[in-house]
C-alpha cells in the first residue's frame, strides 16, 4: 500500500489554519521514524482540527468532546502493545473539557502521544475562549481580551507524572519537536501553539504568534524528558470468562420452532416484569433454544414502565431487541403508553392484553386476557407469559412452571393459582 500517511488531498482547514500545519508535519515525523500507516491509531476530538480523520490512512477514531483521551487510553490499554502507536489530536477546548482524562493519562503514563492544538479559542463553534486562553487575547465573544492567565496545559501535564511534556510554535518545520514526543515511552504530550484565521486573528488585528506568547507569558520549552516505567496491565494472560463460574442449564425439553421469534412485554415497574423474563429466557434454555433479552424501564426504575424483549431462536442471536415483535403483551396502563407505538407498526403477529385495558385498534389480532385479575399485579407478567406458552407452543409452557418452582421465588406465590388455566 501507498505508505503515506495522508490521502494527497487537500486539507479541508481554512487558509493560514495552523492545524495544516500539524497534520502535515505530523504525516513527516511519523515517516522519518519508520512508521506504518496501519500501525498508527489516531484518535480526534470534537473540533476543527477532527474533520482531518477522513484524510488520514492510518486507523482512526473520532471522539466525543474531551473524551478523546480516555478513548486513546483505553485502546492504548487494550493494546499492550510497543510496536503501535497511539497519536491523540484535540484542541484546547477539548483539552479544557478532558482535563481530568489528561491527567489520569499522564499519572497512568499510557504509552501514547498527545497533540494539543492550541488555537486559544473555540474554533469550531464561533471563536469562545477556552481555559488555555492567555491574558489579554481577545475573541469574538471575549472583545476586551481574557482578563487572567489560562492554565498552563504542559505544567499540569508534567506535575501529573508524563514522562515527556513540550510546548512549541507552530510555526516552520516542526516535524522533528513532533518526531522526538512520537519516538518516547509512556506518555508525550506536545503543545503546539497556532494560529485560527478566522476568529484568532480577526479579533486581534496584526496578530503575531511569537508575541502572544512573549506577553502572556507563555513559555516555548521541553517541561519534562524523564523515562519512567510506562502503563503495564494488571494481568497479562487472559482472565477466565465469566461464564466459567456458572452452571450451564440442561436441555430437558424441546421446541419445534424454525425460526426467530419475538415477545415483547410490556407493564409497569415494581410489577415483575423483567424477572418474568429473565424466567422465561431460563426456561427456552432449556427446551434447547438460544434467547437475548432486552430490558426497558425509566431512570426513577421503580414508576413508570417496565417492559422487556425476548427472542428465542434455534440458531445463535447476535442482537437484542426488536422494533416488531411477534407477540406483543401488555398488562398495564404504563405498559399501553410505553407499547402503543410499537403496536402500530405491526403488521403482523398478535397483541394481547389485560381486559382492564382499552382494546386499541391495530392492524395485528388483539386477544383481551384477564391477567391482572386471574394472577395478580405481581404475578402478572408470569401468568401472561405462562399463557402465551400455552397458547403459541414455541416451547413447553412446563418449562417455565419448573425454573419458577424450582426457584426461591416458586415458595413464595401459589403455584397452583399462577399456573391454574381458565
Amino acid at each position: 500500500m501507498n505508505n503515506r500517511f495522508l490521502t494527497g488531498e487537500e486539507l479541508p482547514f481554512c487558509k493560514g489554519c495552523g492545524h495544516t500545519g500539524i497534520a502535515e508535519h505530523t504525516e513527516k515525523a511519523l515517516l522519518n521514524l519508520g512508521w506504518s500507516p496501519l500501525d498508527v491509531i489516531l484518535v480526534s476530538d470534537i473540533g476543527c482540527h477532527g474533520i482531518v480523520d477522513k484524510f488520514f490512512t492510518s486507523h482512526t477514531v473520532h471522539g466525543l468532546h474531551g473524551r478523546s483521551i480516555a478513548l486513546a487510553s483505553g485502546i492504548t490499554a487494550g493494546l499492550n502493545d510497543q510496536s503501535k502507536k497511539v497519536i491523540v489530536f484535540l484542541g484546547d477546548g477539548g483539552a479544557t473539557i478532558g482535563m481530568q482524562h489528561l491527567i489520569d493519562a499522564a499519572h497512568n503514563n499510557f504509552n501514547m502521544t498527545l497533540v494539543i492544538h492550541n488555537n486559544f479559542l473555540y474554533g469550531m463553534t464561533g471563536g469562545q475562549p477556552s481555559e488555555l486562553t492567555p491574558m489579554g487575547f481577545k475573541t469574538p465573544t471575549l472583545p476586551s481580551g481574557a482578563s487572567s492567565e489560562g492554565y498552563d496545559i504542559c505544567d499540569l501535564a508534567m506535575a501529573a507524572g508524563a514522562n515527556y511534556v513540550a510546548r512549541i510554535m507552530g510555526i516552520g518545520d516542526f516535524s522533528e519537536a513532533l518526531a522526538t514526543a512520537f519516538s518516547k515511552n509512556g506518555l508525550s504530550v506536545v503543545e503546539v501553539l497556532e494560529v485560527c484565521p478566522s476568529y484568532g486573528m480577526k479579533a486581534n488585528p496584526g496578530m503575531k504568534l511569537r508575541q502572544v506568547a512573549e506577553e502572556a507569558a507563555i513559555e516555548v520549552k521541553v517541561y519534562a524528558d524523564r523515562n519512567h516505567k510506562s502503563w503495564e496491565p494488571p494481568f497479562l494472560t487472559a482472565p477466565d470468562s465469566l461464564f466459567s463460574s456458572f452452571d450451564c442449564l440442561p436441555a430437558m425439553f424441546t421446541s419445534s420452532i424454525e425460526k426467530p421469534v419475538r415477545i415483547m412485554l410490556a407493564g409497569s415497574a415494581g410489577e415483575g416484569v423483567q424477572v418474568a423474563a429473565d424466567f422465561f429466557a431460563q426456561a427456552a434454555v432449556t427446551a434447547g433454544l438460544n434467547v437475548t433479552k432486552k430490558g426497558s424501564y425509566p431512570v426513577t426504575v421503580g414508576v413508570g414502565y417496565s417492559a422487556s424483549e425476548l427472542i428465542v431462536s434455534p440458531d445463535p442471536i447476535f442482537y437484542t431487541g426488536s422494533p416488531t415483535p411477534d407477540a406483543l403483551i401488555i398488562l398495564s396502563n404504563d405498559g399501553l403508553s410505553f407499547a402503543r407505538n410499537t403496536a402500530s407498526r405491526m403488521e403482523n403477529g398478535e397483541i394481547f392484553i389485560d381486559a382492564s385495558l382499552p382494546v386499541m385498534n391495530a392492524a395485528v389480532s388483539v386477544i383481551p386476557i384477564d391477567f391482572r385479575n386471574q394472577a395478580g399485579p405481581r404475578n402478572a407478567a408470569f401468568y401472561a407469559l405462562f399463557r402465551y406458552l400455552t397458547h403459541s407452543g414455541i416451547f413447553p409452557a412446563e418449562a417455565m412452571k419448573k425454573m419458577i418452582g424450582e426457584s426461591k421465588l416458586g415458595a413464595k406465590i401459589n403455584m397452583e393459582k399462577l399456573f391454574q388455566l381458565p
